[in-house]
């Protein structure tokens, strides 16, 4: 009997199950895996509304992988290396499991060209959210306050959105970053122009909602804290009615360009102050909570504008160097 109800449990141990036993094993170690975590419980899902029997095979992974037809090969690539560390997991249980082969649908990872805003194109945003509706309510004052502050600060929207009163130090113009990207927390300080437009938003903020029910910093008209998707869309409609997403345009500009901006505008004013950047840039790698300092040094070569100045500085360097020999 033992045995017999032993077989049965291991014939009805579904995808799912295993999924979700391999995510709760990476998460005790540390890893949030929320977005991997999603994709990998649709695979699983998917091999069992299909009837798929077994371990992880290559051909079920990679016809998952695909299932989207029109989209970027680079997104399944990028699936089908979710279902990669699934199935090297699962190997360590069942010798018959199949690693799908790396870079069957090319690189998963390509990291794309920032936009750099100009500085109309900052004053239209923030126009643009300072006339959303409703009129006379708090949404536009939120609004502007948020996407000044990431184009002021370089923050990540995620941890401009996970702020709390208490982070917040408008008396000394600092921000405490709290277990920001790769659980890392930092100071922020503010430039005393960014400190008076929180200040002020604060205080509107505080007439709409005098009663406080959200610690959160930023708030909805319902004094709710405000959320990634909503932020989003409402950056895409504004960014729509600017003309920004169009059938013309290679590429769209995103909340996150302008995190890019600001690092660098900040190098591009370096360098026009005669800076040591390689004295610096620790200082912007840590203001911006960059695990590597090679993350940071990365906009040197994205961006043309940088680019040329350092070509330019190379090409001067190589010129004293030869001069020096003669």
């Amino acid at each position: 009997m033992a045995g017999g109800e032993t077989m049965k449990m291991k014939t009805a141990t579904t995808m799912v199950n295993l999924a979700e036993e391999y995510l709760a094993v990476r998460r005790k170690l540390g890893f949030a895996l929320k977005i991997e975590g999603e994709e990998l419980i649709r695979f699983a899902q998917y091999a069992d509304s299909t009837g798929h029997q077994g371990p992880v095979t290559t051909e079920l992974a990679v016809r998952w992988a695909k299932l989207p037809q029109k989209s970027d090969p680079l997104y399944w690539a990028r699936r089908l290396d979710i279902v990669r560390r699934f199935a090297k997991h699962r190997l360590l249980f069942d010798a018959t499991t199949e690693i799908p082969p790396q870079g069957l649908f090319g690189p998963s990872y390509r990291r794309k060209s920032p936009h750099i805003y100009s500085e109309k194109e900052l004053s239209d945003l923030l126009c643009a959210a300072s006339r959303l509706g409703p009129v006379g309510g708090l949404r536009p004052h939120t609004y502007v306050a948020l996407f000044g502050l990431l184009a002021s600060t370089g923050l990540r929207i995620s941890e401009a959105l996970a702020l709390s009163r208490h982070d917040v130090d408008l008396q000394i113009g600092v921000l405490t970053i709290r277990a920001g990207k790769f659980k890392k927390s930092r100071l922020v300080p503010l430039h005393y122009t960014v400190t008076e437009a929180l200040q002020q938003y604060c205080r509107r903020r505080d007439i709409y909602h005098p009663q406080r029910t959200c610690d959160a910093f930023f708030l909805t008209k319902y004094g709710t804290a405000l959320k990634y998707w909503r932020s989003l869309m409402t950056f895409l409609a504004i960014s729509r009615d600017l003309g920004w997403r169009s059938v013309s345009r290679k590429a769209s500009p995103r909340i996150h360009d302008l995190r890019h901006t600001f690092a660098v505008l900040t190098l591009l004013r370096w360098y026009k102050q005669g800076v040591d950047i390689d004295r610096k840039i620790l200082a912007l790698t840590t203001y911006l909570g960059h695990v590597k300092v090679t993350d940071t040094y990365w906009y040197l070569s994205a961006v043309p504008e940088l680019f040329a100045i350092v070509g330019d500085r190379f090409e001067k360097f190589v010129h004293n160097q030869s001069g020096e020999k003669l």
